[in-house]
């Protein structure tokens, strides 16, 4: 029997894996005295990224949400327009469009990868032909179904923005995410597989995107004696003390993959028995990075439970559980989970977005698709799901417990 009690030390969703060799990147900035926003930091990482992801040109940003508010003005996005997004994902992947004053509209999520629904898509296309930029987020780190969505955004002459912040790494019929969109984004953040404490990428094959980027994130500088601009910039440089850390951590991909994929796999081990599934990971055509571990719980085995915008209940059944109930027994062990992103149609600020199921418009539906159970993929899987501790410091020990105390939710 594995003892339950608290953990001296917590227990991380995911936290930097620090190795050594970032310390070494940030004192050569500081002895250099470039510390600002150019430097050999981070001419580096732009040229490895490239390298590991097969990208013609890549400009260091100082956040992922950077990169992707420049790549929705590279597509051209203006005042009114709407486009295509992702519904479950963080909110970063959709608030660059309305920093343009767009207006997003969700595409609901499809359960065999967790990401966006290619006939939900296609229905969107039915209901706003006009539509001309699709942004798709890669849930988790498992991509999502490229080639059926590239082919209805060729059918409709429509933009790809992918958002492979949370994917880095992870590739689809042997190509890495980042680089199937016309412009697309990484992120560096503090919980990524790799990081920089922040900073982003914006990764692209059109050298004069790439240039416009670097005009644009230094307050667009025009070439001139003296400061003169032209038109509206943002100071959206990464500096090369952040470019440091980054290029520390560079060479550890595989290895941080390795190590989450191994958590991953002690996790549906561990699960096996219990009426819960883990966030689809193996999948034919991709190889997914792993970042985090998620499970979900099956339908019957649901037990009763109501979330509010900032608050929640739940009811204790036996050989039932809820994703309230778990999270609230990882606290109690000092570890930390958190629910799956909340969709963005659920948000209070998107609330009156239009949404699209592969039904059709699911703003009016009504209640009757959420009834069905399966037209609202986004918000079934975000009521049943949760994200499990994934960091690549967890001991073998500690996941032992974690494990075991989900299990004991259940009885």
């Amino acid at each position: 029997m594995i003892e339950i009690k608290p953990f001296k030390n917590k227990v991380w969703l995911s936290s930097p894996t620090m190795h050594g060799d970032e310390i070494k990147y940030i004192e050569e900035a500081y002895k250099s005295n470039w510390m600002s926003t150019v430097g050999f930091n981070i001419d580096e990482i732009e040229r490895i990224v490239c390298e590991k992801t097969g990208c013609k040109y890549a400009v260091a940003l100082s956040s992922g949400t950077s990169a992707l508010h420049l790549a929705i003005k590279l597509a051209g996005v203006k005042s009114g327009d709407k486009v295509f997004c992702s519904d479950m994902t963080f909110a970063a992947t959709v608030n660059p469009i309305a920093y343009e004053k767009a207006i997003p509209v969700f595409i609901d999520t499809e359960y065999d990868t967790w990401n966006m629904d290619p006939v939900a898509l296609e229905k969107a296309f039915q209901i706003y032909p006009e539509v001309r930029v699709v942004v798709i987020a890669h849930l988790y780190g498992t991509p999502g179904k490229i080639d059926e969505i590239k082919k209805i955004c060729d059918k409709y002459h429509a933009i790809i923005v992918e958002d492979a912040a949370e994917s880095f790494g992870a590739s689809y019929k042997g190509k890495q995410t980042g680089t199937f969109g016309n412009f697309n984004c990484i992120s560096f953040n503090g919980n990524k597989i790799i990081t920089g404490s922040s900073g982003g990428m914006l990764l692209t094959d059109s050298k004069e995107a790439a240039n416009k980027v670097r005009k644009w994130s230094t307050q667009s500088r025009e070439d001139a004696p003296w400061y003169q601009h032209e038109e509206i910039g943002y100071n959206y440089r990464m500096s090369n003390v952040i470019a440091g850390v980054i290029r520390g951590q560079l060479p550890y991909l595989e290895e941080h993959i390795d190590a989450k994929k191994a958590i991953y796999e002690r996790y549906k081990e561990g699960f096996k028995g219990l009426p819960v599934k883990m966030n689809p990971m193996d999948l034919n055509n991709s190889k997914p990075n792993y970042w985090l571990s998620c499970l979900i719980i099956d339908k019957d085995a649901m037990a009763k439970q109501v979330r509010g915008d900032n608050d929640y209940l739940y009811k204790k059944e036996p050989g039932k559980s809820s994703p309230q109930e778990i999270l609230d027994a990882l606290v109690n062990i000092n570890a930390e989970g958190r629910p799956i992103w909340k969709p963005m149609h659920m948000q209070p600020i998107y609330r009156m977005n239009p949404f699209i199921t592969r039904k059709g418009n699911g703003r009016a539906m009504s209640n009757a698709y959420i009834k069905e159970e399966v037209s609202d993929v986004s918000m079934d899987i975000f009521n049943r799901g949760l994200c499990l501790p994934s960091d690549n410091k967890m001991t073998k020990e500690e996941q032992d417990v974690i494990i075991e105390v989900i299990k004991r939710c259940f009885k």
